[in-house]
């Protein structure tokens, strides 16, 4: 249930009690997914290193509450957004963003991929899930 997957797979089910995905969804979800790592490797290129190191810092600070952690990452993605170009959905870009900034924490730092994979989980259950449903759902 806790994996991270950014490739298409399907991976357990929906957050906040929402009943696990339909098998015929499996196609659709395939589909959004290769979309998302499609403009996650657009997006790759403009995401500078320090932005992501000075995440890694955030969150390799034992001192920093998962909440606190995941204010600071909802900023920088927030940033990030606005310079996306306006032709894109904002949601779809932050979902993106939230993606990507993981993939690139966890490759800096391994060992932070829990921490890291629970913090943007919460996030997006927390900022996005309205948007993740409504997109699967379409």
């Amino acid at each position: 249930d806790d994996e991270l997957q950014t490739d298409g797979n399907r991976s357990g089910h929906l957050q906040n009690g929402e009943p696990e995905l339909a098998p015929t969804n499996e196609d659709v979800i395939r589909i959004i997914a290769a979309q998302l790592a499609e403009i996650g490797d657009q997006f790759d290129k403009e995401i500078q290193g320090r932005v992501v190191n000075d995440l890694v810092q955030h969150f390799l600070n034992e001192n920093l509450s998962i909440e606190e952690i995941m204010q600071h990452l909802s900023r920088v993605v927030q940033e990030l957004a606005r310079s996306i170009p306006s032709d894109m959905e904002q949601e779809k870009a932050m979902l993106v963003l939230a993606m990507l900034l993981t993939k690139k924490i966890v490759n800096t730092v391994p060992s932070l991929l829990r921490r890291a994979f629970t913090t943007t989980r919460n996030y997006m259950n927390q900022q996005l899930h309205t948007y993740i449903v409504e997109m699967v759902s379409a």
